[in-house]
């Protein structure tokens, strides 16, 4: 419920939409019951054949009368309670307060009727049929009127709920952005979208249920009930004798319903799961004939959800037949307790007073009709259960993710980080992505600035986390990592990671022009800068007269437009652009053509100059530009040195060496792959 209060908090900083849109629900309530309100004067007129200048009269002088009547009863009962046995006394006491109970309540009367009179004889018509037509007039109008309130509500609703929505999914995916890579890879991206997309819709329908229905509706119940009340309170407090009854029941399906709502969302996170790892595999779906195995895996987890939806559909079901049911006992109650007092002209039910003067027939059916109006805002809100339920799940498992620190983060008071001109350090680093199973222990290297450093070894060595330990993506459990003297824990993340490039194996690009990939990282860069980028990229050529709209071209999805190649320039342009003190080149060529791979290795002869470049590789000519190689088997560094140098000593090396070189041109990964 915490949580619902925090969206609501979001939602009431929009007052002004707020205030006009509950403005709107107490216009409509305040219509809703004097529309009802009008079944009164037309009872009295039609029934009577009067005017209403004629009722007032009348209604004025019976009081008169009956006041009359009483105060002589009262003072005949005094003149006999003297005479009266001890007994007697009691009883002629009980009708003497009884008496004077009516006497007041009659004076009560005759001074509202007389406050009433100078403005049904200045403003009313004295004919019967004219003050029929006024009434129905007033109707007409007022049901105008409401509907136009109505129509405004739900505008000002949409737009408070829409507006809420709005800044809760930019707080969520700004707060998705700063957590650390790996709770993304652990949880991966399919709970996300569920969260940003189905739990998102979840809260924008709860909330324009919220500040709709339940705001103007139990607005509606309020009108009629106070109407209902000014007739005879405790009638209206007897026929409401049910509702605690009602509200245990809808208590408990609303803590049910929040269950299986919760559950449900957690299956449709599991489809969207099902559904990202198809598609993003859908080649080795294809490749493998497998297409009957994953319909049956979505299938199995769409029956799944459909269980849940069935479980919520069968909850929900209960509420309206509670309230009806409540309704109908509130409705039986009043019509028995109404019939009784209105044909035995009493004021008491068993023996407790229900009203100051006996009630007449219009006056109880006025009674019936504000209890009739509350039926069906009571009939509407029994749905509001199911979507406040629905809400508060989701509004738990968005602001569940949303309130995760980070376990990468600035620190309090961070150390001033110049570009970087001096050394990148590894002091005693271990690292493991779960405590039981590290993947690098104990690792010490020197890298000074300037120098080119390629890691190589077989898979699982350890070689791309060592990578991915630079730029903070993660931070060693053990050890630490430096640039020019400076723990990283120490500087802010952007200050480390604006001295970085990267080009990896895997290259993503977004679905946008090939210009605003390029220039993404440097957003203030200008359109010759960029194009300079692409030129020492060798991206020009290609760009200019392969695409159709050069760089304005789109690259589609992932890039998907693109060869590999092409991509890997663009990637290269794009760090180029960014110029980084700092390179990381993460299998970088281990993917495309050996044409592809000639031209880029151009490019990164002139681009890793004057920087300190961390290379990840198999290829023996990429090889060739390392100041220095560091050979790392199980997470450990097992020798450093030239080329020449680890030839002649280290067995791993030359194992890897001629591997390798018998294979020159194979472009699936080697042994060196990371």
């Amino acid at each position: 419920m915490k949580n619902l209060l925090r969206v609501l908090r979001l939602a009431l900083q929009y007052r002004l939409t707020f205030v006009a849109a509950v403005a709107c629900s107490l216009g409509v309530a305040l219509l809703w019951g004097g529309n009802i309100g009008t079944v009164f004067p037309i009872v009295e007129v039609v029934i009577r054949g009067d005017s209403l200048q004629q009722w007032v009269n009348e209604e004025i002088e019976e009081s008169g009368k009956t006041s009359a009547e009483k105060t002589a009863k009262v003072k005949q009962l005094r003149a006999e309670l003297p005479k009266a046995s001890a007994e007697q006394q009691a009883k002629i006491r009980a009708d003497i307060s009884l008496a004077e109970s009516r006497i007041d309540a009659e004076h009560k009367a005759q001074q509202n009727y007389r406050r009433a009179k100078p403005y049904i004889d200045n403003y009313l018509p004295a004919d019967p049929f004219q003050t029929v037509a006024l009434v129905i007039l007033f109707l007409l109008v007022g049901t105008t009127v409401k509907d136009f309130l109505i129509v405004g509500n739900n505008v000002l609703v949409a737009r408070l709920a829409n507006l809420s929505t709005f800044q809760l999914r930019n707080q969520f995916y700004r707060r998705t952005l700063r957590l650390d890579l790996a709770t993304f890879n652990e949880e991966g991206t399919s709970d996300l979208m569920s969260r940003f997309t189905h739990d998102m819709q979840q809260v924008s329908i709860g909330l324009y249920v919220l500040f709709g229905k339940l705001i103007r509706e139990p607005l509606k119940m309020v009108a009629c009930l106070i109407g209902a009340g000014l007739i005879c309170w405790r009638l209206m407090v007897l026929s409401l004798l049910v509702a605690p009854i009602a509200a245990v029941l809808i208590r408990w399906l609303a803590r049910t319903l929040k269950r299986a709502n919760r559950k449900a969302m957690e299956e449709m996170a599991n489809i969207y799961a099902s559904l990202e790892e198809t598609f993003r595999g859908i080649k080795i779906v294809k490749a493998f004939t497998s297409e009957r195995q994953e319909r049956r895996r979505f299938h199995n987890r769409s029956k799944q959800y459909y269980k849940c939806s069935m479980r919520i559909a069968r909850y929900n079901s209960l509420a309206r037949p509670i309230n009806e049911i409540a309704g109908i006992a509130a409705i039986s109650m009043a019509l028995l307790a109404g019939a009784y007092l209105v044909l035995s002209q009493e004021t008491h039910l068993l023996g407790i007073r229900m009203c100051p003067r006996p009630l007449n027939v219009a006056s109880l059916l006025l009674f019936y009709g504000m209890l009739a109006g509350v039926a069906d805002p009571v009939r509407k809100f029994s749905d509001v259960v199911t979507y406040i339920q629905r809400t508060i799940a989701a509004c738990d498992r968005i602001y569940g993710r949303l309130d995760r620190e980070p376990a990468i983060c600035d620190p309090q008071r961070p150390v001033k980080l110049d570009r970087h001109h001096s050394e990148l350090t590894f002091e005693g680093v271990d690292f493991g992505y779960h405590a039981d199973r590290p993947v690098l222990e104990d690792v010490n290297l020197r890298i000074k600035f300037g120098e080119t450093v390629a890691l190589v070894g077989p898979n699982g060595s350890g070689k791309s986390t060592l990578a991915n330990l630079i730029p903070r993506f993660y931070d060693p459990t053990a050890g630490v990592v430096r640039i020019d003297g400076v723990a990283l824990p120490d500087a802010r993340l952007r200050d480390v990671r604006r001295q970085i490039g990267m080009v990896t194996q895997e290259v993503l690009l977004f679905d946008d022009t090939i210009f605003n990939n390029i220039r993404y990282g440097s957003p203030h860069a200008t359109r010759e800068q960029a194009i300079e980028a692409a030129r020492r990229a060798q991206a020009h050529e290609f760009i200019e007269n392969e695409t159709p709209n050069g760089y304005d071209t789109p690259v589609g999805t992932m890039g998907g437009r693109l060869s590999g190649g092409q991509r890997q320039r663009i990637a290269l342009a794009r760090a180029i652009l960014r110029d980084p003190p700092i390179i990381i080149l993460d299998e970088a060529t281990s993917q495309i053509d050996l044409e592809s791979e000639q031209a880029i290795q151009e490019v990164l002869e002139e681009f890793h100059r004057g920087r300190t470049t961390l290379m990840i590789t198999h290829r023996m000519s990429i090889l060739a530009l390392a100041d220095r190689i560091v050979v790392m088997q199980s997470g450990r560094i097992l020798d450093v040195g030239t080329h020449e140098e680890l030839l002649s000593r280290c067995a791993l090396y030359g194992r890897l060496y001629q591997i390798q070189f018998e294979q020159p041109d194979s472009d699936s990964k080697g042994p060196l792959a990371a």
